[in-house]
């Protein structure tokens, strides 16, 4: 694959619609050309403390002045992902998570929004005996794929980027 835009949401508590972060990677010709990472103040708004805060790091002190979620969405991810195919590491999750962020603010959600699965995909090449798991660092170590700061979105949409070039 090498036109897409790789996406990640991090959540603020159990329910779907909650994104506090959103990040986004836009890959053109087989090469990243875009990459945005924007807070988004989380509905409903609460975090589950030792949960949440303890795997991505943001809390309400950071997520306490940033825009909703239409805000971000309208102005500045969705022109940029307009006619992309959308890619995601467990891609089940990031598009559950857009659908519940629509649904939540009364946004039409787009019928051309298409996911493709990373996650799906390195199961399908990479044997669990080969590789042990398929978390996202797991994947980007075995190809090679320089990785860190797992669970923030933008180095997560950038990860699943590069798998995504690689396998898709």
């Amino acid at each position: 694959m090498q036109n897409f835009a790789a996406i990640d949401f991090e959540t603020a508590n159990g329910r779907r619609s909650s994104i506090c972060s959103v990040g986004l990677v836009v890959v053109s010709g087989g090469e990243i050309v875009r990459r945005v990472q924007r807070l988004v103040r989380p509905t409903p708004n609460y975090y589950y403390r030792y949960f949440t805060e303890q795997i991505h790091g943001i809390s309400d002190a950071d997520t306490h002045d940033a825009p909703l979620f239409p805000e971000v969405w309208e102005r500045e991810v969705a022109p940029l992902i307009e006619g992309l195919p959308l890619v995601a590491h467990n891609a089940a999750f990031d598009e559950s998570v857009l659908k519940a962020a629509h649904e939540a603010y009364g946004m039409n959600y787009p019928a051309s929004y298409r996911f493709y699965c990373t996650l799906r995909a390195a199961r399908k090449m990479f044997p669990k005996s080969l590789i042990g798991n398929h978390r996202l660092p797991t994947v980007c170590e075995y190809l090679g794929i320089p990785f860190d700061r797992h669970h923030d979105a933008l180095a997560d949409a950038e990860g699943c980027a590069r798998i995504a070039v690689k396998i898709l």
